[in-house]
């Protein structure tokens, strides 16, 4: 497909021609999120729940509609979209199908959200053996849309569980298998998050780790056995060359979610490494080659009455507001949401912070010893009268940036080793109000979205789209 320079006022095709454009598009009135049923003990299939989001419905924070999937144990995870503002100069291209990989089972759901955005409808399977007869892979988890029509899923092994096994599945536009993207003898080590950056040629891949071990829940012990990543991977796009391995070293263990700069003339990023708890910044030099530096480290707690005498943050989940002022992530065993201003992108400089859960909440059995020598908790305030669960993970910021929905599942074998009580009292979905002048972050009470209240019982939200396009699936060419 053939793109736009700079997005026209001509431009016809899904999305918005700039990042900037898309911070006046409409407020969300709608909001897609995986729900999951897979590892909470009730042999149920997981499903699209739709959420509405507009203020001025009478069913405001209500899921208003819930597709099953036609299988259980799949483990709904992350999802993307067919076509993006990658796509916005074609006029033949439009944004109508959600692309859901399944994590466990490796299937891969396609859903159909125009005929009816409210009630999205099943529109076609794509069977793990299919994926992994002709191209070998297993365990999809990030889909990204391209300018060429087709999607990109990245996969994290093979049906063994080997992260040696990881690449990059292509689908075509009617959803068939196309093949591997990357060059034969350039898979990367370990697979997890990408984003690719085509005016520097470029696609920026990250680490998480083997899915036989992360799929069990999280043991030190496989650390040290090297079956958890550290890399980040740079290839040539759109040719699929793996061109370096970037080593983050003990401060960039387990790197996961990956964002560049929206703009697509900027040559920086970030990843949030989970067990460093680190906010990496990766750039481009004058050589062309890529390098990159800690600009945020979230320190342990020293805590008492926990597994390790300390508590890493894990930052799960971070992005970027679309006129790339703001990042936000979370720390998910601390129970803090973060934002931060980029102006400078490699100062980032903190200016908001919510306590919304977490392991060191008062009334948790894990007290945090201070630098005084007094033992410390969170203040966590309940939401219409609801005790926050878990901790924030997955993170959607609206269009706009000024307001900003968490879920505070990750996935369900690490949910039920680290907030074993989740599975039973199920997800919520809350929003915070963000400030896009000077910076801050404020809970809104008015809104919250019970998952521990779904009519077959409590289920585990994860990633969250809207029907226009948000700043973690859209991508400018």
């Amino acid at each position: 497909m053939g793109t736009i320079e700079g997005g026209g006022c001509c431009a016809v095709g899904p999305g918005y021609g700039t990042p900037l454009d898309a911070t006046k598009g409409p407020r969300e009135s709608l909001l897609y999120v995986t729900a999951v049923y897979t590892g909470t003990g009730r042999s149920l299939p997981d499903y699209l729940a739709t959420v509405d989001v507009d203020p001025k419905s009478p069913t405001f924070s209500k899921v208003v509609h819930r597709l099953p999937v036609p299988h259980v144990d799949d483990e709904l995870h992350h999802s993307g979209w067919n076509s993006c503002s990658s796509c916005h100069g074609e006029k033949d291209a439009e944004r109508r199908y959600l692309v859901l990989p399944s994590l466990v089972s490796s299937r891969i759901y396609i859903v159909d959200t125009l005929k009816d955005p409210k009630a999205p409808v099943l529109h076609k399977v794509i069977e793990a053996e299919d994926i992994y007869e002709k191209t070998g892979l297993a365990f999809p988890h990030t889909a990204h849309c391209l300018a060429s029509g087709e999607i990109m899923i990245s996969c994290l092994g093979d049906k063994e569980g080997r992260a040696q096994g990881a690449g990059f599945l292509l689908l075509d536009g009617e959803f068939n298998i196309k093949g591997r993207w990357e060059k034969q003898g350039h898979s990367p080590s370990f697979g997890y998050d990408f984003w690719y950056q085509p005016r520097h040629k470029t696609m920026i891949s990250s680490s998480w780790g083997a899915p036989s071990a992360f799929t069990k829940g999280f043991d030190l012990g496989d650390l040290s056995k090297g079956l958890y990543g550290r890399e980040l991977f740079v290839y040539d796009w759109p040719g699929g060359t793996l061109k370096q391995t970037i080593d983050l070293g003990d401060t960039g263990l387990i790197p996961l979610e990956i964002r560049f700069l929206h703009n697509p003339e900027k040559d920086t990023g970030y990843v949030a490494c989970a067990l460093s708890s680190t906010l990496v910044r990766f750039f481009k030099k004058d050589d062309s080659t890529w390098d990159h530096e800690v600009v945020v480290t979230v320190s342990p707690l020293k805590v008492k009455n926990w597994i390790l005498p300390e508590m890493p943050g894990l930052i799960t989940d971070l992005l970027i507001s679309l006129d790339d002022r703001f990042l936000y992530f979370v720390n998910w065993l601390h129970g803090d949401l973060r934002q931060y201003n980029i102006d400078d992108p490699s100062k980032p400089v903190l200016t908001g912070q919510l306590w919304l859960g977490g392991l060191v909440s008062k009334g948790s059995k894990v007290l945090v010893e201070s630098s005084t020598g007094e033992d410390w908790q969170s203040s966590v305030p309940p939401v219409q009268g609801k005790k926050l669960r878990g901790g924030p993970q997955m993170l959607q910021l609206s269009l706009d940036g000024k307001r900003l929905y968490v879920t505070n599942s990750l996935f369900s074998s690490w949910d039920n080793q680290f907030y074993p009580g989740l599975a039973s009292e199920g997800s919520h979905i809350l929003q915070v109000d963000c400030d896009t002048e000077k910076g801050g972050l404020a809970l809104n009470h008015d809104f919250f979205v019970d998952f521990g209240d779904e009519p077959n019982g409590p289920a585990l939200a994860h990633e969250m789209r809207y029907p226009g396009g948000d700043c973690t699936s859209d991508i400018w060419v």
